[in-house]
């Protein structure tokens, strides 16, 4: 082999390695696609998620124990595709210094999504995971068991309703098994600013 084949060679291969591993990422975020992109080989459900990427200004308003409302703060709730357009990351930036966010994956056996969130306000061992899916053409409904401070059972309920390209409201409360008992705990406002 001569020095100007095994260079050809060389190069060649390290065009052909490069293009593989460019191509495992090409539905992340990058500057031409700052909030990544929704990957072809994804389950179309992964789509439900799809109006809220992006960064949206919001308001959001918390219940305090004694059953009263905490004044708005404002935060900024940033969505984006991840795992190479397979998943959804959300994160929120708040006025109040207390950030979080969610990694969201769709599983086809179940036909759920699961959402596992965390925040800058504790750090568990496990992160708390909610389940549930898409409700008609412009809601998403989660759910994740949770005991009411009186001891009785029941979930937390996730909202997220109203939701089109330009806005969307999501609702925290506090049901009972069968939702005959409803407890608002935390509103949030939105209003995409950039996709």
């Amino acid at each position: 082999m001569t020095h100007s084949t095994l260079i050809f060679f060389t190069l060649f291969i390290t065009f052909l390695t490069s293009s593989i591993v460019q191509a495992q990422y090409d539905y992340e975020p990058s500057d031409k696609y700052p909030f990544g992109r929704l990957s072809p080989e994804a389950p179309s459900e992964l789509a439900d998620f799809d109006p809220l990427i992006g960064l949206s200004e919001c308001s959001s308003e918390i219940r305090n124990p004694d059953g009263s409302w905490n004044p708005p703060i404002t935060m900024h709730w940033k969505w984006k595709y991840v795992m190479n357009g397979n998943a959804v990351q959300d994160e929120t930036l708040s006025e109040n210094g207390i950030h979080a966010g969610s990694i969201r994956q769709f599983n086809a056996d179940s036909s759920a999504w699961y959402v596992h969130f965390y925040s800058s306000n504790s750090s568990p061992s496990t992160l708390p995971s909610w389940k549930g899916g898409k409700k008609g053409d412009n809601s998403i409904i989660l759910y994740r068991p949770q005991v009411a401070p009186n001891g009785m059972e029941g979930f937390y309920k996730i909202n997220f309703i109203d939701i089109t390209e330009e806005s969307f409201e999501w609702r925290g409360q506090w049901v009972n098994p069968d939702e005959s008992i409803i407890y608002p705990t935390w509103n949030i406002s939105c209003t995409k600013i950039e996709s």
